[in-house]
């Protein structure tokens, strides 16, 4: 048996290393360690809550939409405030655009520039995937980074500016849409939907989203050529890398549900095992176990309402930053995949049931989650109210207690919040990645991604083992979120 560091990985936002012992060139077991810490939880300590508005943004300059919706609705919670209808939607609005310009950025700069790495070279698809995808210098980064660019101005007239804007309020949303900015919006919409219909897709998004099983997806895929467009060359290169086949993990998911709309989620909360029926959600069997971390707080786990984030090294146990979350004493996977799986979509129940999470459906999944936000996206701007409220305000109470559950792109994303003569207290954050990347639990089980990494082949030689990389990025890292 052998032992492999790798790390730090490239395009991944922050510091990752994950240790792998190997044994007859597969991974018999992972270590992941997120070795940065940040302790935004000790930064907020005696603040006064609203301040919290300004500061959780800026534990991410990539997803600080997802910290600054999850941190006003904690707020909300505490304040039993609830925004109107206008508010609901321009936050909705305003959390899709920054997930999915997050899924358009994993795909085509994150995942995909794996393909056009030498260890293919060989391959006979080698060279006009590498002309498309090569990080940098491929055809697909000069077309996608403009039509990103385009779409975030949605963000511009929504929010002022991204990342950190202070328009998402715990009562709705701090701007107002005038009429002739809705037609703005639609063309802002209209353009990101024309992008992604002749590039990603070569289809109307209707019709992507319509696709209802792993038979109908394939039969999608042959009836053209798979350089044809973007989703049919993924498709072909997981055929022939069998992705479908790399990267299990527990094959159990949660959400917490995603876009409030009319005070419901669009996508639902929930919980679900592979071949299982959708379960209730019950975010009070959230534990955060530290028996493996750099944390001082104790031997029993504890809900984030009562968390304790205290950097220490003396832990002879710990190898990583991140704690390990647990929900009711299970490892779940968050993402995408997760959000579809118990959203119910048709196509990703059939993938799931046949396959479980791996590394082709979480890819999948991402892409289908555009094809179906942004159509509702469009309805959303119709909606909106010219004349009527967008941010409804009140009192916050000197002692109060709340929590901000939210949808980011990676998965799930959750504040608690206490608050004491007028004072936060405590200040709890459990990101996306805290889940998918956490280290060992008290029972020794694995996390997610240490789960997946698990028989991963390793060629001879491989010091950055490609299976590795693919299934690290399915998960979308984000390990400055993980540790805040």
């Amino acid at each position: 048996m052998s032992r492999l560091l790798v790390g730090p990985f490239n395009r991944v936002e922050g510091d990752l290393e994950v240790s792998l012992e190997i044994y007859d060139n597969r991974v018999r077991s992972a270590r992941v360690n997120s070795p940065l810490y940040r302790g935004f939880e000790q930064i907020l300590l005696g603040k006064t809550p609203l301040d919290a508005l300004v500061y959780t943004p800026r534990i991410c300059g990539i997803c600080s939409v997802s910290q600054s919706v999850a941190c006003a609705w904690a707020l909300a919670d505490a304040m039993q405030l609830t925004p109107p209808p206008n508010g609901e939607r321009c936050t909705a609005l305003v959390l899709a655009n920054e997930n999915l310009a997050d899924l358009l950025t994993h795909f085509y700069l994150f995942f995909m520039p794996d393909f056009a790495r030498e260890r293919y070279s060989g391959e006979d698809w080698y060279a006009p995937v590498a002309r498309r995808f090569k990080a940098v210098q491929g055809d697909a980064a000069r077309e996608v980074l403009p039509a990103r660019a385009e779409f975030l101005h949605l963000m511009g007239l929504l929010a002022g500016k991204w990342p950190h804007s202070l328009s998402i309020q715990p009562g709705g949303s701090a701007k107002p849409v005038e009429p002739q900015e809705r037609l703005r919006l639609l063309a802002i919409l209209a353009g990101f939907r024309r992008f992604l219909e002749r590039t990603l897709f070569g289809a109307e998004l209707e019709q992507i989203a319509e696709l209802d099983s792993e038979a109908a997806l394939r039969d999608w895929a042959a009836q053209g050529y798979w350089q044809s467009n973007d989703l049919r060359t993924l498709l072909y290169l997981s055929d022939r890398l069998e992705l479908d086949r790399l990267g299990r993990a527990s094959d159990r998911f949660m959400s917490y549900g995603s876009y409030q709309i009319d005070g419901e989620r669009w996508l639902p909360a929930g919980v679900r095992s592979r071949g299982g029926a959708v379960e209730a959600l019950d975010t009070e069997k959230i534990r955060e176990d530290l028996s493996h971390s750099w944390l001082d707080g104790g031997h029993l786990p504890r809900h984030p309402r009562d968390g304790l984030t205290a950097p220490s090294l003396e832990n002879p146990d710990g190898y990583s930053w991140c704690k390990a979350p647990r929900l009711d004493g299970a490892v779940v996977e968050t993402g995408a995949l997760a959000r579809q799986f118990i959203n119910g979509h048709p196509l990703i129940v059939d993938l799931v049931d046949h396959s479980g999470g791996n590394v082709r459906n979480r890819l999948i999944a991402r892409l289908l989650e555009l094809a179906l936000v942004v159509p509702q996206m469009e309805r959303w701007v119709k909606q909106l109210e010219s004349g009527e409220p967008f941010c409804h305000h009140g009192r916050l109470p000197d002692e109060a207690e709340g929590a901000g559950l939210v949808e980011a792109a990676r998965g799930s994303l959750g504040h608690w919040l206490s608050i004491r003569d007028g004072r936060i207290a405590n200040y709890q954050v459990i990101a996306p990645t805290t889940w998918n990347f956490s280290p060992r639990d008290g029972l020794q089980v694995p996390g997610p991604l240490e789960q997946a990494l698990a028989g991963a082949p390793v060629i001879e030689g491989e010091r950055e083992p490609v299976a590795v990389q693919h299934i690290v990025r399915s998960f979308d890292p984000c390990m400055v979120c993980s540790v805040h």
